[in-house]
């Protein structure tokens, strides 16, 4: 074949259009994938991130309404144990992998008392940290006090899903594990 021949049998090849949609629709469809994973990645983790939000509020309120007088004994009181469970059911009420951290062991030392859990096929480890000593400074009329505070904390382990789409694009690339924090204070009321 010529080179002539095989110019203008290239140049009338792209006069014509059939198949054009075909490719056009193969070089779109992973950016689409990749974004639609993404939506619903992104807004699984917002709505991790709302709910361990809650979970620590409501711990905090309740460790603020439990009494102090055990924080003084040896080990882990009482009290702090009760927040731990109190976390844990509200993981696993809103559907959330707890990864285990009803049955972890209990933390000797502190405060403040850390809790890691990493079982149930969680992603990380995830960490709960609670103090019911936090001491916040105030000025009430000129006066400078401390009000005595429970401070609960966590640290999500969250595996993004969005992984398996961004592979589609670009082969090589990974979207690293993230913890998701939350955290929450409340003036004890005793």
């Amino acid at each position: 074949m010529s080179a002539k021949r095989f110019l203008e049998r290239l140049v009338a090849g792209t006069e014509s259009t059939n198949g054009a949609a075909i490719v056009e629709f193969a070089v779109a469809l992973p950016l689409l994938i990749v974004l639609v994973v993404g939506i619903f990645d992104f807004g699984g983790a917002f709505n991790i991130k709302q709910e361990l939000g809650n979970a620590m509020r409501e711990a905090a309120r309740f460790g603020a309404a439990q009494p102090t007088n055990d924080l003084r004994n040896g080990g882990t009181p009482p009290s702090v144990d009760a927040i731990r469970y109190l976390v844990d059911s509200y993981l696993v009420a809103a559907r959330i992998n707890d990864c285990g951290l009803g049955g972890v062991g209990v933390p000797g030392g502190g405060p403040p008392w850390v809790y890691t859990a990493n079982g149930n096929g969680c992603a990380g480890t995830l960490t709960l940290t609670i103090n019911r000593g936090v001491v916040l400074p105030e000025t009430v009329a000129g006066t400078a006090i401390n009000l005595l505070a429970t401070q609960v904390s966590i640290s999500y382990p969250y595996q993004w899903r969005f992984n398996n789409a961004l592979h589609l694009i670009s082969p090589g690339s990974t979207f690293a594990l993230a913890n998701i924090p939350a955290d929450a204070t409340a003036v004890n009321q005793d």
